[in-house]
């Protein structure tokens, strides 16, 4: 059945500009040091010559609920501050769109995901979209400007802005290592729309498909920014009013809000309560060992195989509580899929064994305030003992660099740029994430020894900061952006 909707019904798949507060460089200069403030200073000062009269535009599909969205605040932020015109859109799409897309993400991934196809009528609709998306551009872009597109879902605009003298790059955030007849599907969809690239840029080298120019081809690994409200620092006092105002440790707090800094440099306030899934009567404590991962609701962060393999190994073993922690999934517009994997884990919480039930508690945070979300996010990471990430693909998963940043130590799988991130002596990986009776046992162990746990985490924190602070990002995007431009 054909995916195109009449005209009549259709929505308006227009861009829309997402404002982005200035973030200083300046104040990354105690955390990094002299040098690498230097050649961040110099790498900016050239992209800002080379680009003078030209404009970076950003496009994404979405403005909160991933990663993507989290790392445009950053980048967009700091190169404001480089004296770049740099600016953000998030593009239109419907349900249809974002099916799709959402199965060219599973598929790149080297997974299935749903059983749809991808076959003329979801070219013709993603080919619709796009180019509707692009055509709402062109009265804002100019010759010479650089658009930077973000994910398959933006894609398919790269050949309508090349042909209006824009130079394109195609960010890939996502990946597999190793190619399957579901990421040459993939691949085969998105080929066509990558070919007026002027540049791509990757996660990881071994996610860049065999067929890619490799002249044009940049690896960044992304970032995270030591000053947002999800990676700013909290005190313990803090921390606790957070967790009480949104319900997940009830009573702390003393039923003040929890405090934080907004990205503009305005005080905000933790207002809004989460949505708690927990066995009444069996409420989280402050001094209770918390076990959290924090993710999207999406079957590739096996959220549920986290559940079980806590319920099976860790539960009657060792005295901890697992916090599973996602977003409101009526308010993540490009995944599609959030609703119904949150309903899988519902079910399967609800099928565990009272006394595994009691120690488990499913939180989705609200996402009106993406400030306060952050600051929720930051709390629960800050509060938990250990932090998990047991994705079954990643493509670079910066929630384990977040964690780390906050010196937690982390059990997460060895896939994708997970690896890169949990180097020895940084936390545990998992070398079969399937294996759910190995990853219980991994996790009662380091349980059982907090003094390890401390040994790991700040060790975490060195390696986040040697490695994942935003500087190094910025400079390697600054050397791009400033080769197109000679």
């Amino acid at each position: 059945m054909a995916l195109t909707t009449p005209e009549h019904d259709r929505p308006e798949y227009t861009v829309r500009q997402i404002e982005v507060p200035v973030s200083a460089l300046s104040r990354l200069e105690p955390l990094i040091g002299a040098d690498r403030y230097r050649e961040l200073r110099t790498s900016a000062a050239e992209a800002s010559r080379l680009l003078e009269g030209s404009t970076v535009w950003n496009v994404s599909s979405t403005a909160a609920g991933g990663g993507v969205a989290e790392m445009l605040q950053v980048l967009v932020g700091y190169t404001l501050d480089a004296n770049v015109d740099i600016r953000w859109l998030v593009m239109g799409g419907g349900p249809e769109f974002f099916t799709i897309t959402k199965r060219i993400h599973n598929r790149l991934h080297g997974a299935a995901g749903d059983t749809g196809s991808l076959s003329a009528s979801e070219r013709a609709h993603y080919a619709d979209v796009t180019a509707a998306n692009a055509g709402t551009m062109m009265s804002r872009i100019g010759r010479g400007d650089v658009a930077l597109l973000h994910d398959p879902q933006t894609a398919g605009m790269a050949a309508a802005l090349a042909d209006a003298g824009v130079r394109v790059i195609w960010r890939c955030h996502v990946g597999r290592e190793g190619e399957n007849v579901w990421t040459e599907e993939a691949w085969s969809f998105l080929r066509p729309h990558l070919a007026s690239c002027d540049a791509y840029v990757f996660s990881l080298r071994e996610y860049v498909p065999s067929w890619m120019d490799e002249s044009k081809v940049w690896v960044i690994p992304p970032s995270i920014d030591p000053f947002s409200p999800k990676n700013q620092e909290m005190s313990a006092d803090n921390v606790m009013r957070t967790l009480g105002r949104i319900g997940l440790v009830p009573g702390s707090g003393k039923g003040s809000p929890g405090m934080f800094t907004r990205g503009d440099g305005m005080s905000g306030r933790v207002e809004r309560s989460a949505t708690i899934l927990s066995e009444p009567g069996a409420p989280l404590r402050p001094a209770d060992p918390l076990v959290v991962q924090v993710s999207r609701w999406d079957r590739l962060k096996d959220m549920a195989g986290v559940m079980r393999g806590f319920a099976a190994g860790v539960s009657g073993r060792i005295d901890a509580h697992l916090a599973l922690v996602g977003p409101s999934v009526a308010d993540v517009a490009d995944d599609p899929e959030g609703t119904d994997v949150y309903a899988e884990c519902v079910a399967i919480w609800e099928d565990l064994p009272i006394e595994a039930r009691r120690l488990v508690t499913l939180v989705t945070l609200p996402m009106e305030d993406i400030d306060e979300n952050a600051a929720m996010v930051n709390a629960i990471q800050r509060h938990a003992t250990v932090i998990v990430q047991k994705s079954l693909v990643e493509g670079f998963g910066l929630t384990v660099a977040e964690g780390m940043w906050k010196a937690k130590a982390v059990v997460a799988s060895s896939i994708g740029g997970i690896t890169a991130q949990v180097t020895p002596g940084t936390g545990i990986l998992l070398d079969d994430p399937s294996d759910l009776s190995a990853f219980g046992a991994s996790l009662a162990e380091l349980l059982a020894h907090p003094d390890e746990i401390t040994v790991l985490g700040a060790r975490a924190r060195r390696h986040v900061l040697e490695s994942y602070v935003g500087d190094n990002h910025l400079v390697l995007f600054a050397q791009l952006i400033s080769s197109l431009s000679r």
